[in-house]
């Protein structure tokens, strides 16, 4: 009796821990593919068929990978991830709705890479609305990908966080309605683009009142305006292209170095721009104002 007792007792010690496990951690890498299935547990031998699925199953600060191109919808990110299919197409498209929402911590840090985000059209009923939409976060970059034809931005930095970094490099951005990026922080904001190419928007990239964009090695050609800063905004320019828009540069807080501003329709500037030198200016309808003061 006296081991039975003791059995039982040793066995009940041990109910509360097994209770407590979950049924299925996290991964700190999952998959996707366009014949997996949101029921698996993502991982590569049994992948998951959309984004949405896997980041559930997906630890903060781990990846979601692609195993084949797939159509792999829309994401909302509420935690530090990577989201990678580089090498391997991984597509969003939506309708009426956001492609990719981040709203993580402050700290946090998420990256999308070789993504093509895609709204039906700019106009319609069904048309997407913002292709990336920053509501808070530490750092984003965005890596590698299209974003196409979103009825407002591509990519709205709107983030209600002060000290948030953005980083868009060898990304292209077509078609939306509203501005190819807009930097829009509430709070002072610093984003790099890189080797960026905004083409036939509204807007190649609008900055907001507060915020910091560097810009080099990239192209905001046939927008309606190619670049435009409020006023407390400040952009850098360095080789870079901004030709064939109505506007080419709008703003006093812009700086250009080493850049071509061709064939604007407008004109070349409008405000105040400040030129570092070696822009080189052809075929615009008018050029406007260059301050060619340095500023510190």
């Amino acid at each position: 009796m006296r081991r039975i007792a003791l059995l039982t007792i040793a066995a009940g010690l041990f109910l509360p821990v097994l209770a407590s496990a979950p049924a299925h951690a996290q991964a700190t890498r999952t998959w996707v593919s366009g014949v997996g299935d949101d029921a698996n547990p993502c991982s590569r031998t049994a992948p998951c068929k959309t984004f949405a699925g896997a980041i559930s199953k997906t630890a903060a600060q781990g990846e979601i990978n692609c195993l084949d191109p797939g159509g792999f919808g829309g994401l909302t990110i509420t935690k530090a991830i990577t989201v990678n299919c580089h090498e391997i197409l991984g597509s969003v498209l939506v309708a009426g709705t956001n492609g990719i929402n981040i709203n993580a911590g402050v700290a946090d840090r998420v990256v999308l890479r070789n993504l093509q985000i895609q709204g039906l059209g700019p106009t319609g009923v069904n048309a997407g609305l913002v292709g990336v939409k920053i509501f808070q976060a530490g750092s984003v970059s965005i890596e590698d990908c299209v974003i196409t034809q979103f009825g407002q931005q591509g990519i709205l930095d709107q983030r209600t966080n002060a000290g948030g970094k953005l980083l868009v490099k060898d990304t292209v951005l077509s078609l939306n309605g509203g501005a190819g990026i807009s930097v829009a922080g509430a709070a002072t904001n610093n984003a790099t683009l890189d080797n960026v190419r905004s083409y036939n928007n509204t807007f190649g990239i609008a900055v907001g009142n507060g915020n910091n964009v560097t810009i080099k090695r990239s192209d905001f050609s046939s927008n309606s305006t190619g670049m435009t800063a409020d006023p407390g905004a400040q952009i850098s320019v360095n080789s870079s292209a901004i030709n064939s828009n109505a506007t080419g540069v709008n703003g006093s807080g812009i700086r250009v170095s080493d850049s071509d501003i061709n064939f604007n329709t407008t004109a070349a500037f409008a405000g105040t721009p400040t030129s570092f030198g070696t822009n080189r200016l052809v075929g615009n309808a008018a050029t406007g104002t260059f301050n060619t003061a340095a500023q510190q």
